[in-house]
């Protein structure tokens, strides 16, 4: 089942989220987050009118999607970044697809006109659910974050909604 995130969903939020910042490169946070930390930024999101949508399987929160705007300028207004996680061991299955594309639908209806996804790279499978998702990479950006005592370059993946 996929519905909207709420402020509730903090903990479980930062549970998923909190094995990407620890154990992976994908995050460029280097710190844990809260609990109340994930809620107040669903809650961010939403009031700006844009959708945090969460993927439950047998009462289990299991995935996110959500967008936030690009930049803050007011001629970026139509354009965001989007993001998604799954939790550990669910890739693979299909379920990304589905919620990032219903993430998608529900921006195009919100009136976005363009959706940005930063990779931090390698990451094969993002690239192949950006690219299964009409995304196309317009941008590499070559070792602008440091983790875990390495380098990563960034690409960046454009769909116009």
């Amino acid at each position: 089942m996929i519905r909207a995130a709420t402020e509730a969903d903090g903990e479980e939020l930062a549970r998923l989220y909190n094995h990407y910042v620890r154990h992976t490169y994908t995050t460029f946070e280097a710190d844990s987050v809260s609990g109340e930390e994930m809620g107040a930024r669903v809650a961010a999101v939403q009031q700006l009118g844009l959708p945090w949508l969460v993927l439950v399987d047998a009462d289990v929160l299991c995935g996110y999607a959500c967008a936030v705007r690009w930049k803050g300028r007011a001629a970026y207004q139509h354009s965001v970044e989007s993001t998604i996680y799954l939790a550990d061991g669910r890739a693979g299955a299909g379920e990304g697809t589905l919620l990032y594309a219903e993430l998608l639908a529900q921006l195009r209806n919100r009136g976005v006109h363009c959706a940005l996804g930063g990779i931090a790279l390698p990451n094969d499978a993002s690239v192949a659910l950006h690219e299964k998702l009409g995304f196309e990479k317009v941008a590499h950006l070559r070792e602008v974050g440091r983790k875990f005592d390495r380098w990563i370059d960034v690409g960046y993946w454009q769909c116009m909604l």
